[in-house]
């Protein structure tokens, strides 16, 4: 989660202020080259989680002259959730529905992603406090201002999720399990060099278009394909452009780690064509004329080395 600082009069939120407090004890640890963590007995962290709590959300109220009746809100994030629970009963506040249901545990991004939930729900003037467990307790208070929330809402983007993902195929993902690999050659592992010259374009998808005709190129190019113009090119950021689905295909037999590979050719708006993956969909949820924009993804790895570059990703409900 990001979130973008400034002193504009029309603010979507604003920090009112906050509290800390830390205490030097074991609860949970993983060693280096581990991929789980190991925890301590539950009571022990609850106990110290508690008193944390209970003490930075004491000192924030006396700072910034409130009492608990006056935050519409009260979110708890951390890894502990015996000790959330518990804490919410001590302050005797009512914390808004965690999203680990529908998400799972985000683990440092949970409590950035709980607040902007809570804030695109609320109205201006709602005071909306934010309590993190972990490695001590942290306690932020914020109001809502009038600044609209954005139209592709965290509510927005969660209903638009794949739900379907199989759980196995994510820990697989994630290096965890180790399933059979695919029973086609494997792909060559990505070349430092050409990823060096072509920089702009793999991690920036920066296109070129000729100055003179206006012709969009991707990949980019020095010689324009309208007039043989050579060198006459201007870059043109095509990250956050919108194109359409012009047709496509479903690959059953490529090399990948969640096949059918979905390949798609791209019309983008403004000019340029580009035939690339798509991502996020099933073969029976694209079809001709479907609006995608693009993602920045892992195409695969090899020798140790993982290949990103850009897909298409179906664009749901508004940008």
């Amino acid at each position: 989660a990001a979130f973008l600082i400034g002193d504009s009069e029309e603010l979507f939120a604003t920090y009112l202020g906050g509290a800390s407090a830390t205490r030097e004890f074991l609860d949970r640890w993983r060693s280096p080259g581990d991929v789980r963590t190991k925890q301590w007995e539950e009571r022990f962290g609850e106990n110290h989680y508690v008193a944390l709590g209970t003490a930075a959300w004491a000192e924030t109220l006396e700072k910034l002259d409130l009492t608990a009746a006056q935050i519409t809100t009260v979110l708890i994030a951390g890894p502990h959730g015996r000790a959330n629970n518990s804490l919410a009963k001590k302050l005797g506040v009512t914390v808004a529905p965690n999203l680990a249901d529908s998400l799972g545990n985000l683990g440092a991004a949970d409590g950035c992603v709980q607040l902007v939930g809570a804030l695109e729900a609320a109205s201006a003037g709602d005071t909306i406090a934010l309590i993190g467990l972990a490695d001590g307790a942290d306690v932020l208070v914020f109001e809502r201002g009038s600044a609209p929330a954005v139209p592709r809402s965290l509510a927005a983007q969660i209903a638009g999720g794949n739900a379907a993902l199989p759980y196995a195929k994510y820990l697989a993902w994630r290096g965890i399990m180790a399933p059979n690999p695919p029973n086609r050659p494997e792909p060559a592992r990505a070349s430092a060099a050409a990823a060096g010259r072509s920089g702009d374009w793999k991690f920036g998808f920066v296109a070129s278009k000729d100055r003179e005709s206006g012709a969009v190129h991707m990949p980019p190019a020095r010689v324009s394909f309208e007039g043989g113009n050579v060198d006459d090119m201007e870059p043109l950021p095509m990250a956050d452009a919108v194109g359409t689905v012009m047709t496509f295909t479903v690959d059953r037999l490529a090399y990948s780690q969640s096949p059918p590979v979905i390949f798609a050719v791209v019309d983008f708006e403004g000019g340029g064509r580009l035939p690339v993956e798509v991502c996020d969909v099933v073969p029976d949820g694209i079809q001709v004329g479907d609006s995608v924009e693009m993602t920045f993804r892992r195409l695969n790895s090899a020798d140790g080395i993982s290949n990103y570059f850009w897909k298409a990703t179906p664009i749901r409900g508004s940008r």
